[in-house]
């Protein structure tokens, strides 16, 4: 006895129906499916075929991602740098790219197809006005909030990773979403903007960058496996071997992506009665800056007097444009229009520097780390009132006569297996230099033309 089964031989692409019929030899010309002891015999069908058309990428709430994951930095013998590694592989990437800039949305879009096809599991969360502007082009359904108020503590539950695309704006913006937070996650940042001091990697480099830092402690996972050790964030041995979807992409235990950890200003702003002020928002914590805190007179005609104390004691009354408290990162950018030093960002400091000083032997002091440093208005400013900037970003109200900003360096300490503090940023192997060359040099000259002599052509 024969059965037969009618459908349309040219609805169905030759795929699906090898994976349907996988034991049977199917004649997609004719239609007739070929079995041992049956012959089934395909008719017409009127149906609608397969259709390869992609859907839209759908925006999602940030709040349904899982929580973000841990990461340790490593001190590596005779190194400078540090040694990122991974408890388990990133999952959550925050993509912030530089505004009205056609390069860097088409960047941010390449980078996040490459992602979606070759890292599998991988949730890509970006601002809500680039959602609303490329969201729709993305390659893959994206994260995102509206929830401007409570989006930084969004981003410090939620985020493992954040790559920018752009200069060091770019890099400040990205910073600035977690100034109240005191555990950053890495930076990976792509040079596309005018400067890009602070950003170590090419774009035409992003897969063999973010190859070092997704696969950056996978060799210290393989360990704990054969250890037979386990986490907190993993309950079996598939959840401590998350990289092994992604095929050989494994860089040796030696080969781990090299961490520059930049350390941050802790910024407090007072009244005249001792009453702490909002900072940018958070009237119940320090903001974090990763450059610099400036005083300055604004818009008034009047010089600014300012009255300077450093570790709690007296130093100088200021009368000058304003002062700038700046990090060794900052010390290349307002500080150092304002004739102050440059800083090596492994050097543990901070440095002081007057805007135009009315004073000509008022220099730029750099201070031990350790040294807090406090800026009183003081009674005889006549402008009464000046306005306080934390990278970049104004405060909405000026603070008056008696008000204080008190300044000091966030404490980078080692915790456990890692460290705690700063701004883990990911550096570039630079060929054939050392494996300590963190690139600040060769940005001296390349970028600053550091000493360049004059008369010849840059």
């Amino acid at each position: 006895m024969s059965t037969t089964l009618s459908i349309n031989p040219m609805s169905f692409s030759p795929m699906p129906i090898r994976r349907l019929w996988g034991s049977h030899r199917v004649n997609c010309t004719s239609g007739v499916i070929h079995h041992k002891k049956q012959l089934f015999c395909i008719a017409p069908h009127r149906g609608r075929a397969f259709s390869s058309t992609r859907r839209n990428a759908a925006s999602r709430s940030i709040d349904i991602l899982p929580p973000r994951r841990n990461f340790h930095l490593r001190e590596t013998p005779a190194h400078e740098l540090l040694c990122l590694e991974w408890s388990q592989p990133p999952r959550n990437l925050l993509l912030i790219k530089k505004d009205c800039s056609e390069n860097t949305t088409e960047a941010l879009k390449e980078f996040s197809k490459h992602v979606d096809s070759t890292y599998p599991g991988l949730n890509i969360i970006i601002e809500s006005k680039v959602s609303s502007e490329i969201g729709h082009e993305l390659a893959l359904d994206h994260f995102t909030s509206s929830d401007s108020a409570d989006l930084p503590r969004k981003y410090d539950d939620k985020v493992d990773l954040v790559v920018t695309f752009g200069g060091d704006g770019t890099i400040l913006h990205a910073a600035s979403q977690f100034a109240a937070s005191s555990e950053v996650p890495p930076i990976l940042s792509f040079s596309m903007g005018t400067l890009g001091f602070l950003s170590e990697w090419k774009f035409a480099e992003y897969k063999r960058a973010f190859r070092e830092v997704y696969m950056s402690g996978a060799a210290s996972e393989r360990h704990a496996v054969i250890q037979g050790s386990s986490s907190k964030e993993s309950s079996s041995q598939s959840d401590c071997t998350g990289w092994s979807s992604v095929r050989g992409k494994s860089m040796g235990p030696t080969r781990g992506a090299r961490v520059l950890v930049r350390q941050r200003l802790k910024v407090g702003i007072f009244d005249a009665k001792g009453n702490r002020l909002s900072t940018n928002g958070d009237a119940a914590h320090d903001a974090h800056a990763m450059n610099e805190v400036i005083l300055h007179r604004g818009r008034d005609p009047h010089l600014a007097i300012v009255d300077v104390y450093v570790g709690g004691r007296f130093l100088t009354e200021a009368v000058a444009d304003g002062m700038i408290i700046s990090t060794p990162t900052g010390s290349t950018a307002y500080s150092l229009s304002a004739g102050g030093s440059i800083i090596h960002p492994l050097v543990p400091s901070l440095l002081l520097t007057p805007i135009c000083a009315r004073s000509l032997s008022f220099r730029p002091l750099i201070l031990p780390a350790t040294t807090p440093i406090s800026l009183k208005l003081s009674e005889k400013n006549r402008g009464r009132e000046v306005e306080v900037s934390i990278d970049g970003i104004r405060r909405k109200d000026g603070i008056g006569v008696g008000a204080e900003v008190r300044v000091s360096a966030e404490d980078i300490k080692s915790e456990g297996d890692g460290f705690v503090g700063g701004i883990p940023c990911i550096m570039r192997r630079i060929s054939g230099g050392t494996e300590s060359d963190d690139g600040w040099v060769g940005g001296l000259n390349g970028l600053l033309k550091f000493n360049y002599p004059f008369g010849e052509e840059m």
